[in-house]
């Protein structure tokens, strides 16, 4: 694209540890103690995380100083995958219903989420282990749930809607960004995005 090759955009994809905010600078008072990326990595002041993951939420952020790369990942056309803990042992029918839509509250409103991609996560060996709780204290189930929508923590509204509150919330991919086995805190220059 033109236009990026021109203004010579920096694109990076990072690991956002368990913790941190998704942003480089505080402009609340109430949230005056909080890790911001601006303690991981010193970047360009022109640089943006595209969309967040909460601050218990981890995994693939993508970095830029554009605008319109931004607006495209936003998008309802870019898959979002995540890999989840919930507890509390999953069904076929929990399966189904998350795949079918679930109602869930936005800006205290209820709100139907669109059908999507769940299913059963086997293997975690991709995960990077972080405690979150002991086994003594019950089952736990992982699942890959893909959105292309993006509501204010909808994952995490959607596992509880169904009676399996999440423990453990892993963005791996963005449409064909993937976090594949990076480490939290860790960054990666691209160069030309793809859309």
């Amino acid at each position: 694209m033109l236009y990026n090759v021109l203004v010579n955009h920096k694109h990076y994809k990072i690991y956002k540890p368990y913790g941190y905010l998704s942003q480089f600078v505080n402009h609340q008072n109430k949230r005056r103690n909080k890790k911001l990326l601006s303690d991981l990595f010193d970047l360009s002041k022109d640089t943006m995380a595209i969309g967040r993951l909460d601050e218990k939420s981890e995994g693939l952020l993508l970095l830029t100083t554009d605008g319109k790369f931004s607006q495209y990942i936003r998008s309802n056309a870019v898959e979002k995958e995540y890999h989840v803990m919930v507890d509390g042992l999953i069904t076929e029918e929990h399966l189904e219903t998350l795949r079918n839509g679930v109602e869930i509250s936005v800006n205290s409103k209820p709100y139907i989420t669109k059908s999507c991609k769940v299913d059963v996560l086997d293997d975690t060996s991709h995960i990077v282990e972080r405690f979150v709780r002991d086994e003594r204290h019950g089952a736990t189930s992982w699942l890959s749930i893909t959105i292309t929508e993006g509501k204010f923590r909808q994952v995490r509204k959607m596992t509880a809607s169904i009676g399996l509150p999440t423990l453990r919330l892993v963005r791996v991919r963005i449409g064909d960004y993937k976090l594949e086995m990076m480490q939290p805190g860790e960054i990666v220059e691209f160069n030309s995005p793809r859309f």
